[in-house]
This record gives C-alpha cells, structure tokens and sequence, in this order.
C-alpha cells in the first residue's frame, strides 16, 4: 500500500474510532433511557403518591411546627421542602447539599403538579391549600440513583474502552511508522553513506510504495554513477595510454629527424646521400603530421558539442569520384584490385570526413594484404547486392548504402573484429612497424564519423578474407 493512502486510513481511524465510541455511548445510553424510562417514571409517581398524603396537611406548614414525621421519610435518595406561599423555606431535609432559606415566587411556581425529569433527579412541587388560599408549597426531590451509577458505568466502560483502544491503536501506528518509515528510511541513508564514502552497498528490499520508489531511484542511480565512474577511468587510462603510445610514436621519428638534420649540419655528405636524407626527414616530419591531425580529429569528434556538418549529394556521382582512384593505385601498388558502384538514391554526407573514412580503410587494407593479394571495394543499396556479396546478405538489411572493403589475409577473431575500432588497437601488438601503421586511430575515428552520419561500421572475417562494412541511411524526403 502507498503510504500516502496509508497514513490517510491511519488518519481516518484515529478520528472515526472516538467519534464512534461516542455514538456508541449515546446509543447506549438513550436505549437505556428508553427502557427504563417509563419504569422509572411510574415508581417515582407512587413514591411521590404517597408522599402527597402526608405533605398536604396545611397544618405542615408553619415555623413553628415540627417536622419528625417528615424527617423520618427522608433520606439521601429523598429530599422534602416546604415553602410558604412567599417562598420562605420552612423545612428542608436537604441531603444533597444546603439550599438558601428563601426561593422567589417566580421559581417557585414554576412547573407545579408536573413530575420534572432532571439528569440526577426528579422534582415534584404542588400548592397546600386552606379555604381556597395557598397555605404553602412542598417540593420533592428524588435522587436516580440507579440512573446515574448506570450511566457513570456505562461513560466509565466507554471511556476506558476508548483509552485503551486509542493506546492500542498509536502503539500499533507506531509500530508501523517505524516499519514503514523509519527504518527504511534508516537504511537508505545507511546506504547513501556508504556509496558516498565508496564502500560497498546491499541490494535494498523492493518495495510497493513511495519510500520503495526512492530506494529503486537510488539504486538506479547507483548504478548509473557506478557506470560513469567506470566509463571515466576507462576513459581515464585510455587517455594516459594514448598519451604514452602518442609520446612513444612521435619520439621515434623525431629522433631520426634529429639524427639525420646532425648529419646534415655536419656537412661531410654528399649530394645525393643529402637528398636521400631530406626525403627521410620529410617522409618523417608528414608521419608526425599524421599522427597529430588524427590526435586533434578524435579529440574533436570526442566533444559532444561537435556537430558534423552534412550536405546532400547524388550517390553514383559522388561514389565515383570518391573512389575513382583507388583500384589503380591498388594495382600500382601489386595488388589485384576491383571497384563497383551501383547507387541510385541521393545522401546525406559529409565529402570531407568521408574521404577520411574512406582513405583510412583502404590504406589500412594495403597494410594488411601480402603483395599479390585481392582488394575489393563495392557501393551499392539493399535492392542491388551485387552477386559476389550475396553470401553475406543477413549483414545488408537496412535500407541505404553499403560501402564494403574487403581484403586477403590472415582470417581474425570476432573478438579482433571488434576491438579493431577501439582507439590505438593495432593487430600488429609489437608494434614493429609503427612508422608504416600509423598509431591505431584511424579505425577509431573512422568509426566515430560514420555514426555522426547516422550510420554503422562493422568488421568480419572468413577464410583469410576480412571485410569492412560501413551503412549509411537513405536521405528521407521531405514532406
């Protein structure tokens, strides 16, 4: 149960509960009363009957009378005074408490010859007369008794009932706060201590209500702190990691270029061994370059506020020129090499970056394939999969274009597959030839571009041949 309807229902049980005892009183006391009622009435009648015998004697009714017959009638449950006509009081038996020795005339004849039923009480008053003119007045009071300790037992029994029930009732509240809200709320902060601190935590008890909802936001908050913290330090030693490969890759034509411009200075070469040593320092100097423009391109595309610029280009025309030269430098280079290009649709695409793209997986493919070895490059959309890669149809199920480069070599896990894009990964772990590979970015960025094009790039391998598959949507029309 939420505890908001909880607390409600508590609320509304603390208030109801003595209302309830106090109609429950009422009840019990007006059926009583109805019940005894006209009992009651009829026995106080003929006490007060036989009362009136003796108290209309006229002669009753004088200071100077005495008033033993009288006083051996009452007791604390009767109470007789006699009143002469002025309202002076000539005898009262009084057992309830003392009354003043005169009543005014105006209370006095109030309600004569009718039996008043008070709360405690029932009072009776009727003239004395002597030849036509009032002698006196008497009054009877009657105490109920019964009446009052019933209703005092009946008031005591609810009361009692109700304090015990109200104890009852607040202790189990109490009880249940502290389950409910208490002790939840104990361990959450218990727990938010702890994470804070960086200690381990436990899994909180789930719960349907608001304080469960809390504890699952915590707890989910928990787990996305936990994962940005992992996603930070990953993040963290990547950067150091690059740092140290960058600072390693770097320092090694930087040494050479110092070697060799020594060399220079020294000025004992000769002329063609200057020119050979100028090339190396150039073919040096643009690696450096290289590795720089790709360090400052993956730092740029890291930046969440880095917006790629895109423009809309027809396919087939595009594509050709994109990649017009790369069978002829594949096969100048001794590779057997083959383009095909079979678009038909118009796309949204960044010229500039894609060329990026484009040359890092074709150089990459130069890298990895023997002299001699197969380089095949393809453009093409869903519904024109040309017949050389239909085998691989379950990896050509979106709609827009498939660029894919594929190359012979060695055959590489899905694992090497995948972690192919991660930043400076290089199949080559000895790093060997650093100066050839480049530092293990261009995969990284190649794959960070495509998606600012809205796109996918993976990377598979079968039988010594190792393909890479870059999708890029289909320009939707406008409506």
């Amino acid at each position: 149960m939420k505890i908001k309807y909880w607390l409600l229902v508590t609320y509304l049980l603390v208030m109801l509960i003595p209302l309830g005892a106090l109609y429950g009183l009422y009840v019990s006391i007006n059926a009583y009363y109805q019940d005894k009622n006209i009992e009651e009435y009829f026995k106080t009648w003929s006490q007060v009957t036989e009362l009136k015998e003796l108290l209309d004697d006229p002669t009753l009714y004088s200071s100077r009378q005495g008033f033993s017959e009288i006083e051996a009638l009452t007791s604390n449950q009767l109470m007789i005074t006699l009143y002469s006509p002025n309202g002076k009081v000539y005898y009262s038996s009084n057992p309830l408490g003392s009354y003043s020795n005169f009543e005014a005339k105006s209370t006095l004849y109030k309600n004569l010859y009718e039996l008043k039923q008070n709360y405690e009480t029932f009072v009776y008053k009727e003239p004395v007369y002597e030849d036509t003119a009032i002698k006196g007045v008497y009054k009877i009071t009657l105490a109920r008794t019964e009446w009052t300790e019933e209703i005092n037992s009946k008031t005591a029994l609810v009361v009692g009932s109700l304090i015990v029930i109200l104890l009852l009732l607040y202790g189990a509240v109490v009880y249940f706060l502290n389950r409910r809200l208490n002790r939840p709320a104990k361990q959450l902060i218990e727990q938010m201590r702890l994470f804070a601190k960086g200690e381990s935590t436990t899994i909180l008890a789930i719960r349907k209500d608001e304080l469960g909802e809390l504890m699952a936001s915590f707890q989910m908050m928990q787990q996305e702190i936990v994962a940005t913290r992992d996603k930070l330090d990953s993040e963290q030693r990547q950067k150091e990691f690059m740092i140290a490969s960058l600072s390693h890759d770097l320092k090694t034509p930087l040494t050479s270029i110092q070697a060799y411009s020594e060399s220079l200075l020294a000025g004992k070469l000769s002329e063609q061994d200057q020119q050979e040593y100028l090339q190396i320092i150039y073919g040096k100097s643009d690696y450096m370059k290289q590795l720089l423009d790709d360090l400052m391109m993956f730092t740029l595309l890291q930046s969440k506020s880095y917006e790629m610029e895109l423009v809309e280009v027809d396919g087939a025309e595009f594509f050709e020129m994109l990649l017009g030269d790369y069978e002829q430098i594949s096969v100048d280079m001794g590779f057997n090499a083959t383009t095909s290009i079979q678009l038909q649709n118009d796309y949204l695409v960044n010229p500039k970056q894609l060329m990026r793209v484009v040359d890092n997986l074709v150089s990459n493919a130069w890298t990895y394939t023997n002299p001699g070895g197969n380089i095949s490059i393809a453009v093409f959309e869903r519904e024109h999969i040309p017949q050389k890669w239909e085998p691989l149809n379950n990896y050509f199920t979106n709609k827009g274009l498939y660029l894919v480069i594929e190359n012979s070599g060695a055959t590489l896990s899905k694992e090497q597959c995948k972690k192919m894009f991660e930043p400076l990964h290089q199949l080559d772990e000895s790093r060997s030839n650093i100066g050839q590979r480049g530092a293990g970015l261009g995969l990284s960025i190649a794959k960070q571009i495509i998606e600012k094009h809205n796109g996918e790039i993976q990377a598979i391998s079968h039988k010594n041949q190792t393909a890479i598959i870059l999708w890029l949507p289909t320009k939707e029309p406008k409506l």
